[in-house]
C-alpha cells in the first residue's frame, strides 16, 4: 500500500531567542523537519515537518507544549499578527492522503492540546466548525490582546476546545488546507505606507488578485508586502510579482527582492520560469532532475531485472546485501513508528539510536550490493589472465588468489552488517510500537537471508584459497555470526509470539 505523506507547517511566536527556538526544534527530532525560517521583525519561527500520520502528532503536541512553556504572550512583540505562543498548525495532504484525513488529525489535536495544556484552540481552514472561521484572519482579529479581553464573555470567540481564557501561552489555531506559498516582497523604500497600500491593491479581500492575502510591514528597514498565496494554480506567482511590481512603479518605487517563508511547490516555480522566459511546448520532461529522479525511481526494477537475466552479476552475493538492506529499512519503520508515542515515552531516546543505526546499516548494506558484484567481476578477470610462462602462472595464481580472498571478504562483511540488523530487529521486536511488531519480525527473516545467502558465497569462495590460516580466520567468524544470528531468531519468534500472539516460521 502506498504510504500517506502530509505536512505540517507550525507558526511559533518567537523569531528572536535562539534558545527557545533550539528548544522547540528538540521536540520535533523524531520526525523530519524539512524547512525552519526565523524572522526578528516578525518575531516568528516557521518549521516545516514532513511524514506519516502516526508518527507526527504528538511531536507536534510535544512542540506546543514546549512553546507553551518558554513563551510569554503577554510580553510578546512582532509585526506578524498572533493569539498564540503556537499560532497557526495546519495539516496538509501531500501523497495518498485526502483533505479529510488531515481534519481528522486536526481535530484530534485540537482536543488534545486543548484538554491537556489548557490552550483555547480553534479549527479553521477546512477543518473549521463555524463558516467564518475558515477564515484565519477572522480567527486572529485582534491579535492576542483583543483575544484575551472578549473571549471570556463573546460566545463568536468562544474556541472549540480548551479554556474561553486565555493564559500566557495564548490560543492555537489548528486546521487543514491545501498547500500554499508563504511569499514576502520587499520594495526599495523604507514607506511602509506605500507597501501597505500595494496590499490592500493586491489582496483578495480588498478586491485585488483571487487567493492573495497580503499585509504591509517594516522588515529590516525596507518596506515589504507579505503574502499568502492560497491557490498558485489559479492566481500564479508571477501573476502577483508583476502586478506588485506595476503598483510600486507608480509610486516611484522598485522591487528590491522576494523571499519564501517555508517551502514552495515545484510546478510554481516551473509555471513563472514559463513566462517570465516565454517557453513554447515546455513539458516536465525538460527538466534534468525529474529524468534522474525517474531514473532512480527504476533502479530497483532494473536490479530484479539484472538478477533474472543470463548474466553472472548481480548474483546470490548482492542479492543478500539487497536483503539485509530491507531488512535495515523495516527496522528503522519500526522506530520511527514508535517515537513520538506517548506509550512509549521511556524508549524514545533509545528508538532515536536504533533508527540513526538502521538507516547506516541501510546505507552500508546498499553499497555492498555493487561491491560484491564487483568481486565476482574481479575474480574473473584474474582467471583470463595468460599463463602461458612461468612467471605469467605465478603472477595469475597471486591476482586469482587475492581476488578469491576479496571475492569471500565481501559477503562476509555482508553478514557482519545484517547480524547488526538483526539485534536492532531484536530490540524493536521487544520494544518497539506493538502495532509494528510483525514489521520487525520480517526485518529479522531479511536479515536471517542476507546472512544464509551470503554465508553460502563466503563459504564457496573460500574453497579457492590456498592460505589455511586466511580460510580458518574467515570460517571461524562466520560460524560466530551465524550462531549468534541463530539465537537472536530464536528471541524474537518468541518475542512475537509474546507481544502479538503470533508464530514467526
Amino acid at each position: 500500500m502506498a504510504k500517506k505523506i502530509f505536512e505540517c507547517i507550525i507558526n511559533f511566536s518567537e523569531g528572536r531567542d535562539q534558545r527557545v527556538i533550539d528548544a522547540i526544534l528538540g521536540e520535533l527530532k523524531s520526525v523530519q523537519v524539512l524547512d525552519q525560517h526565523s524572522d526578528v521583525d516578525h518575531n516568528r519561527t516557521v518549521i516545516t515537518i514532513l511524514g506519516i500520520p502516526e508518527s507526527i502528532e504528538d511531536a507536534v503536541f510535544q512542540a506546543i507544549k514546549k512553546a507553551a512553556e518558554l513563551i510569554d504572550m503577554n510580553t510578546h512583540t512582532g509585526e506578524h499578527p498572533r493569539i498564540g505562543a503556537t499560532d497557526v498548525v495546519p495539516f496538509v495532504p501531500i501523497q495518498n492522503m485526502t483533505i479529510k484525513e488531515c481534519v481528522a488529525m486536526a481535530e484530534r489535536l485540537g482536543k488534545r492540546v486543548g484538554n491537556e495544556l489548557n490552550i483555547p484552540v480553534s479549527l479553521y481552514e477546512d477543518a473549521a466548525r463555524l463558516p467564518y472561521r475558515k477564515n484565519l484572519e477572522k480567527v486572529r482579529k485582534g491579535q492576542f490582546e483583543g483575544l484575551k479581553e472578549e473571549i471570556t464573555h463573546d460566545p463568536d470567540r468562544k474556541p472549540d476546545f480548551g479554556p474561553s481564557e486565555l493564559g500566557s501561552a495564548g490560543a492555537t489555531v489548528i486546521g487543514a488546507r491545501v498547500p500554499l506559498i508563504a511569499f514576502n516582497v520587499y520594495l526599495a523604500s523604507e514607506d511602509v505606507a506605500v507597501a501597505k497600500k500595494i496590499a490592500r491593491t493586491v489582496r483578495d479581500s480588498s478586491g485585488g488578485l483571487r487567493f492573495v492575502k497580503a499585509m504591509g510591514v517594516l522588515v529590516d528597514g525596507r518596506a515589504q508586502v507579505s503574502m499568502n498565496l492560497t491557490n498558485f494554480n489559479k492566481t500564479a506567482i508571477h501573476r502577483v510579482v508583476e502586478m506588485i511590481r506595476r503598483e510600486a512603479a507608480s509610486f516611484g518605487i522598485a522591487v528590491h527582492h522576494s523571499e519564501l517563508v517555508g517551502l514552495i511547490p515545484q510546478k510554481a516555480l516551473i509555471d513563472s520560469a514559463i513566462w517570465y522566459l516565454q517557453l513554447d511546448q515546455f513539458s516536465d520532461e525538460h527538466i534534468l532532475e525529474n529524468k534522474l529522479s525517474s531514473l532512480e525511481s527504476r533502479e530497483q526494477f532494473e536490479f530484479l531485472d539484472a538478477l533474472a537475466s543470463k548474466e553472472p552479476t548481480p548474483g546470490g552475493g548482492s542479492a543478500a546485501a539487497f536483503a539485509g538492506a530491507q531488512a535495515a529499512a523495516l527496522v528503522a519503520m519500526v522506530g520511527r513508528l514508535t517515537i513520538g508515542k506517548k506509550k512509549y515515552a521511556d524508549v524514545q531516546g533509545e528508538m532515536t539510536i536504533m533508527v540513526e543505526q538502521a538507516e547506516k546499516l541501510r546505507e552500508e548494506l546498499a553499497d555492498l550490493i555493487q561491491l560484491d558484484a564487483d568481486a565476482f567481476v574481479a575474480v574473473m578477470s584474474a582467471y583470463k589472465l595468460p599463463k602461458d610462462k612461468e612467471e605469467e602462472q605465478n603472477h595469475r595464481t597471486a591476482v586469482i588468489q587475492d581476488a578469491m580472498r576479496q571475492a569471500a571478504q565481501v559477503p562476509l562483511e555482508t553478514c557482519r552488517k545484517a547480524l547488526q540488523v538483526m539485534e536492532l530487529a531484536n530490540s524493536a521486536a521487544e520494544k518497539g510500537n506493538q502495532n509494528a511488531i510483525t514489521d520487525a519480525g520480517s526485518g529479522s527473516v531479511f536479515a536471517m537471508a542476507a546472512i544464509r545467502s551470503a554465508g553460502a558465497n563466503v563459504r564457496v569462495n573460500l574453497q579457492a584459497l590456498k592460505n589455511p590460516g586466511v580460510k580458518r580466520e574467515i570460517s571461524d567468524e562466520l560460524e560466530k555470526i551465524e550462531d549468534r544470528a541463530t539465537v537472536l531468531e530464536e528471541q524474537i519468534k518468541s518475542r512475537l509470539e509474546t507481544r502479538a500472539k503470533i508464530k514467526l516460521l
